[in-house]
This record gives structure tokens, sequence and C-alpha cells, in this order.
């Protein structure tokens, strides 16, 4: 999910170098939520992942 963040934010300056601002704003927005929601996605991952296996 990274990778297409990073990904959307290239495509967005590139399209605010080039002048297509309608392009980069959406391109930027793109990347802004899937940045947050794999920030989520990692702390929900790292808080899980800390817990202790029940024992039997």
């Amino acid at each position: 999910m990274l990778n297409w963040a990073i990904t959307f934010l290239i495509i967005g300056l590139i399209a605010g170098v080039l002048g297509l601002s309608g392009v980069a704003g959406a391109a930027t927005e793109i990347a802004w939520i899937l940045f947050v929601v794999f920030m989520v996605l990692f702390l929900v991952s790292l808080i899980m992942g800390r817990r202790t296996p029940p024992v039997a």
C-alpha cells in the first residue's frame, strides 16, 4: 500500500510540473489517503503483534 501511495505522489508531482492541476490534486489526495490507511494498518499490526499467546 505504501508503494501505491508513493506512486500516486510521484504522479501528482509530475502532473504538477506539467501544469495539470486537476490531475495533480487528485493524485496527491489519493496518495494522502493511501498513506493514512497504511499508517493505521501498520499501527494496528504493531499492537496486535505484541499479544502474548493464551496459556492453555
